[in-house]
Parts: C-alpha cells; structure tokens; sequence
C-alpha cells in the first residue's frame, strides 16, 4: 500500500514540477512526504504550518486539480503539520472544501509526551459596552445582520465563519460587532474575544517589526477565539499588514475560531487588498447593513430619547426622521443639538426649534466639495502654485501637497484611488493609497501637522 502510495505521489509530482519552476519545486513540494489514503482523503505531511499557510495561499489549486488527475475526481486533500520535530508530534488540518478538522496527533506512538500548553494571559476584549443587542434597534435594512449576528454569539466559529459586515457610514456596524462580541462573553466566559480596528491592527504590527517582536504580536493574535476587526477596508495598500493578517486569518479559521470584520464596502469592491484575502472574506457571511428607513429612523430617535431620558414631541421626532436620512450618527447628531439649544436658550423643544437645526445641518451637508477645490485650498495653504502638483517634482513641499490633496480627495469624495490619481499629478491608484497612508501615520505622529490638516479640512467645508 505504501509502495502504491509513493507511486501516485511521485506522478502528482512530476505535474506540479511541469507548472512552477525548480526553485519553487524544491522549496515548498521536494520534502512533502505522503502519510495515507483513506476514505478519498490523501494525507500529506509539510514541515510546518508556514509551509502548510503558504501551499493554500498559493498552489492549492493546482495540488487539487494534480490529485484529481492522478487520483480521481472528489480527492480531498488533508495537511499533517510537523508542531513539534523533537517529539514528533503533528496537527492534521483539511483544506478549505475538506472536512474541518484539527487534531493534534503524535506518530511516534501512545508514549509520545503530550505538547506543552502555553499559559494565556487576561485579556481586555477592548469592546465598547454600550453597544449591545438590547439597544440595537431593529429594523427592514438592518433584519438580515442582525440575525446573522446573534447566530454568531450563540455559536461562535460554527456559525457564519467569517462574517463580514459591510454597510455606509453611520449605518450600525460597529454598534452591532460589539453587541456580538458582549454576547459571546456572556454566553462562552472561557472564550477569549477581542475587538480591535483595523488601524490599531497595522499600528500593532508596525511597532512589533520595530520593536523585533513580531513572533509576539503574531502568538497575541493567533491566542484569540473572537476576533473582530472593524473597519478592514483600511488595510488597502498595506501588503505587509495583510500578510500578517493573511497568516492570522488561516491559523484562527483552520482551529474553529470566529472571524468576524466590518467594512464600508463589500469584498468584491475593495480595492488595494489581495486577492487571497478577498477571497477568504467571502468564504462565510457576508452581511450588507442598508442606510435605515423611516420608521427605523423614528424608532431610533425613540430609543435615543428614552435611553437619554429625554422628551421630544412626537411630531418633531417624525420631522427630523423625514429629514435627516443620512445615518444613525446623524440623527443622534441632531438630537444633541437640539438639546444643546434648548438647554442654553431655555426654549421649547418644538418644531420650530426642529427645523431651525435641521435647516443649518442641511446647509452644512449641501456643502459640495470638489477635486479642484481640494487642490486649490492645500496649495494655497502651503504656498505651493497649483500647476506644481501635477509636475513629477519631489520637492518635499510639492509631493506634502499632492498626498494631502489625495488624502482629501479620499476622504470627501465619491471617486476611485485611480481616478484621484489621474487628477492629482497622473498617479496611479497604488501612489493614491501610499499617500493616504502616509498622511494618515503622519497625522497619527506629528501633532503640529495634525492641526494643519484640521485648519485645511476646516477652510474645504467653510468655503
């Protein structure tokens, strides 16, 4: 049998040798050993769970369609992981349309020592405590998520593994991802749930490649059971970030731990993410939170009022649900304001008061921003002539206006990466996420350009 075995794996070799170069043969297919064959499942055993990440990220296409031919149609294809050399321990692991498995086994008998378990530290799951189900108002645009998300927190890593999220903002995302997470923790205490954005996430990960503790960062992360991360879409750009979490992703997905992640788009929309990582965001749920409608709206005000004990005429909460339809954050916005008013003017809350808000809150949303007006106002601001942008110059004056102008023109407008680009200076859209990036670490760091970068988006929306 065994004889049989090394003969259908040497065939299956010397197909995968046909389609990638020597280089690529010898480093990640030569020392693939085959264990067993068994039920239509080819156990393959690889060096390490590096190796293992790497062969699904990479050539798990062509491994399938070389079993199929040499093996038959439906082989699936199983991992046996060397964890531990010295003791000769492993960990087997299916692909990803495998049945999902993880075990630990040892091939070196029933002697064989058991793997050492790490002590894990507390953890703050970081999540925000007023955002739970109970407050979640439930509505036609919002149904769908939210019962997808309440599957979740009763069976996490079962159900809707990953989930993701997507939605404008304002529409309820991060509200509802940490109402999962406060549910799991109530319902699975042992479960380790963290929450995090995606910032915060490239922030951890840039410090740790400086710092020389990346093996840490990568232990922390790979140690979670709930990981929710909010805002993905700004890993756009950032190859080595999605690497990392590329690396975290599988190891979490392949051992049953929840994913979960938010974005303002869908998967198939962004853009400046890996392919591989967009794949694997469509592999559970994906989950569209809709801008709410009226009644949705009326039932928030209502949940808002009463939550803040507040009291507001009925008509004025359905005057303000007619016109304020951007997001959640909006017409809690309002009903801030409107209180302010009335506190500091002793006046009535009333429709009149209502509309007087509402109307500069119109006048400031109306406000309507331009491309150009983005490049006029940073190089005026800078004292930089507009042509400048568009020349190659590397001027260090001339390529701070041009990237703040991009970061802007992200940031305001309803525009593509590579349309900016092809409007500021003739770059690509890959320049156009640089500059974001750039901009973004420098505000991060730098308190002074901070400022600066406030006083010029104050000018674009006072103008």
């Amino acid at each position: 049998m065994t004889q049989h075995l090394d003969t259908k794996w040497n065939k299956c070799l010397e197909i995968i040798r046909d389609n990638v170069s020597e280089t690529t043969f010898n480093t990640w297919f030569a020392d693939i050993k085959p264990l067993k064959y068994e039920g239509n499942t080819l156990t393959i055993q690889v060096k390490s769970n590096f190796v293992y990440e790497f062969l699904e990220g990479n050539f798990v296409d062509l491994l399938r369609s070389t079993l199929f031919k040499v093996m038959g149609n439906g082989t699936q294809l199983m991992y046996s992981v060397l964890t531990d050399k010295d003791n000769n321990l492993s960990m087997e692991v299916g692909t990803d349309n495998s049945a999902s498995t993880c075990r630990r086994t040892a091939n070196s008998g029933n002697n064989a020592p058991v793997a050492k378990q790490e002590t894990i530290q507390e953890l703050d799951s970081m999540l925000i405590n007023r955002y739970t189900f109970d407050n979640y108002v439930e509505g036609i645009s919002n149904r769908l998520s939210r019962s997808v998300a309440i599957s979740v927190a009763d069976k996490p890593g079962r159900a809707f593994n990953p989930l993701f999220i997507h939605g404008s903002s304002g529409v309820g995302k991060t509200h509802l991802i940490n109402a999962i997470g406060i549910k799991i923790k109530e319902l699975h205490p042992e479960l380790r749930v963290l929450y995090v954005s995606a910032h915060l996430f490239q922030v951890q990960y840039t410090d740790s490649i400086l710092q020389k503790n990346f093996n840490d960062f990568m232990r922390f992360y790979q140690s979670i059971d709930v990981l929710i991360i909010d805002d993905i879409q700004e890993f756009a750009g950032l190859q080595k970030t999605q690497n990392a979490f590329f690396h975290i992703f599988n190891h979490l997905h392949l051992n049953g731990k929840q994913l979960i992640m938010t974005s303002d788009r869908s998967p198939a929309q962004l853009q400046g993410m890996e392919e591989r990582l967009i794949t694997r965001f469509k592999w559970g749920m994906t989950a569209e939170i809709e801008k709410p409608d009226f009644e949705l709206r009326k039932n928030i005000l209502r949940n808002k009022i009463y939550r803040d004990g507040l009291k507001f005429p009925e008509e004025v909460i359905s005057y303000i649900a007619e016109n304020v339809n951007a997001s959640i954050r909006d017409l809690e916005g309002i009903v801030v304001s409107i209180m302010a008013h009335s506190t500091i003017n002793n006046a009535d809350i009333d429709i009149n008061l209502a509309r007087r808000i509402i109307g500069d809150f119109s006048d400031y949303e109306k406000k309507t921003i331009t491309i150009d007006d983005i490049i006029k106002t940073v190089s005026e601001y800078y004292g930089v002539e507009v042509n400048a942008i568009n020349t190659r110059s590397r001027k260090r004056e001339v390529v701070l206006v041009r990237q703040v102008a991009m970061y802007l023109a992200k940031k305001h407008l309803d525009m593509s990466t590579s349309k900016i680009g092809k409007y500021i200076g003739d770059r690509d859209h890959a320049t156009v996420l640089h500059a974001c990036k750039t901009i973004t670490n420098l505000a991060d760091t730098d308190k002074q350009f901070r400022v600066e970068l406030e006083e010029i988006d104050n000018s674009l929306l006072s103008a």
